[in-house]
């Protein structure tokens, strides 16, 4: 028997809380499966995202024992006789597990996540090496989960700062042989609120559900932007 303690929270009372539910649990079943045991034959006033079930989504990041994880990926069996099920940290909590992710989405946007060329595009397929195509595979895997921006001190306590998701993006694109704005994605983050906010805490490479390292990407940027800024002075000299 597995008692999930599932923080629960409706808007219309504007309390919060824990309510724990029992369930047998045969071996192979995902904390996603549980919360869906719970929903349909327990207690249908139970809210929470989910989508794929395949860990592609990202939708059902949640927080499952003070580690923000994907509950579709995460096996019970690997967690005690007691669960803790919360919504992601760091989020305004609209019902239950959800959370309100307009901020993460803003700093996404914001760091203009598509490629941006100046000169005119082949009329053929735009081809890449294996080794170009090699560099962007890790930050490519990124599924926006929000477990890792969620997981951030430093957003916590500073919306401003862009966070590991959307600084690991801007390094997908400059890293790209294809895109054509290097300057100007290195003048979005070579400020206080991009990657010198980084603490480097590692929080976020510990959270992350498709084993990204969203801090070796900021150090990438960081050198990136370093070599930038002296080619600069190099230039007005």
């Amino acid at each position: 028997m597995t008692i999930f303690g599932v923080f629960r929270y409706a808007p219309e009372d504007g309390k919060a809380r824990f309510v724990d539910y029992q369930l047998d649990v045969p071996r192979g079943t995902t904390v996603l499966d549980c919360l869906l045991k719970i929903k349909h034959e327990m207690d249908g006033s139970l809210s929470f995202r989910y989508s794929c079930r395949s860990a592609i989504c990202g939708s059902c990041a949640m927080t499952i024992d003070g580690t923000n994880r994907l509950a579709c990926k995460t096996q019970v069996s690997t967690l005690g006789r007691v669960v803790k099920v919360e919504p992601l940290t760091g989020y305004p909590v609209i019902k239950d597990l959800i959370v309100d992710m307009d901020l993460f989405w803003r700093q996404y946007t914001s760091i203009k996540p598509y490629l941006i060329y100046r000169s005119s595009p082949p009329e053929g397929e735009w081809t890449q090496s294996p080794e170009e195509r090699r560099i962007l595979e890790e930050p490519s895997t990124c599924i926006m989960c929000g477990a890792c921006s969620s997981s951030c001190p430093v957003i916590w306590t500073d919306e401003r700062y862009l966070g590991p998701a959307a600084l690991l993006k801007v390094w997908r694109f400059v890293a790209d042989s294809r895109d054509e704005a290097e300057e100007e994605r290195l003048g979005m983050i070579n400020n206080e609120f991009g990657v010198w906010r980084c603490h480097t805490i590692f929080r976020c490479v510990d959270s992350c559900p498709k084993e990204i390292n969203p801090t070796e990407a900021i150090e990438h940027l960081r050198r990136a932007a370093v070599r930038h800024s002296i080619r600069g002075l190099f230039r007005r000299k």
